[in-house]
């Protein structure tokens, strides 16, 4: 059998949907796609953010906006119509809009648990729920539609910050990851989760600024995550090369979880 390297890794021609597509990861990925001929659209709560980041990805290839405040039904029920205007059928929706709470043990509100738990997981659950029916669209175990859910690896071992709601949120993308697979794998659709290390982002700038140093001094792989390094792993799940692959938690942290050096 001859292996055609550019069939197994190619994306182009593609639909995908990046959440928290304008900054940090979820731009990591969006430009990995557009870069290599997905249609991207990207979606943030911020609209000028979305915009902006739309308009610099579109050098590269086609990236659109769809600002929305996934949080909100409102939100969620406005980008699916947009979807569904413009597209009859997706093959990635990548699950990356989050959000993370610190606070200490004792003074923990109620209010930060809930929107971390309504963003990091609600969100995922309804929106790949309500984009279902363009997911499923021409969708095969040849041909499968892909979710890739943003997990993290304080989902996978416990963090050593005040971040208590996050960290179950994580546990729970990467346990919904496990249940979806199953479940949709008879409707052609896999299901991964990527769980990242320390990455560049906004979420990680204040820990970066003070503690960059001792972070890369533990990591087995002695740095922080880059920018590829986030994108490639993002195409490989969007890619024929893993349309076997499902239910799957991606670890992709230099080794960090598994201990320091």
């Amino acid at each position: 059998m001859a292996f055609d390297i550019s069939e197994l890794f190619s994306v182009s021609g593609k639909v995908a949907i990046v959440t928290g597509g304008s900054r940090g990861i979820g731009k990591m990925i969006a430009e990995g796609y557009v870069a290599n001929g997905v249609k991207t659209y990207i979606t943030a709560r911020k609209a000028e953010a979305c915009e902006a980041t739309a308009q610099e990805l579109s050098a590269q290839g086609e990236c659109i906006a769809i600002p929305a405040d996934l949080s909100t039904k409102a939100g969620r029920d406005s980008f699916v119509s947009e979807i569904k205007q413009r597209e009859s059928k997706i093959d990635i929706l990548v699950n990356n809009a989050g959000a993370a709470w610190g606070a200490p043990f004792e003074e923990y509100p109620d209010e930060g648990y809930d929107k971390v738990m309504d963003i990091n997981v609600k969100a995922v659950f309804t929106l790949t729920r309500d984009l279902m029916p363009l997911l499923c669209k021409d969708a095969s175990q040849e041909q499968p539609s892909r979710v890739i859910n943003i997990g993290s690896i304080d989902g996978l071992r416990v963090s050593s910050m005040d971040n208590f709601a996050y960290g179950a949120s994580k546990a729970a993308v990467h346990f919904l990851t496990k249940n979806l697979a199953v479940r949709l794998a008879p409707k052609g659709i896999t299901v991964n989760a990527i769980a990242p290390g320390a990455f560049e982002s906004q979420m990680m700038d204040h820990t970066l600024s003070q503690f960059r140093d001792k972070i890369e001094a533990e990591n087995p792989l002695g740095r922080i995550g880059r920018p590829t390094d986030m994108a490639g792993l993002a195409l490989y799940l969007a890619c024929n090369a893993s349309k076997y692959m499902t239910g799957q938690i991606i670890a992709i942290d230099g080794g960090r979880h598994l201990g320091s050096r």
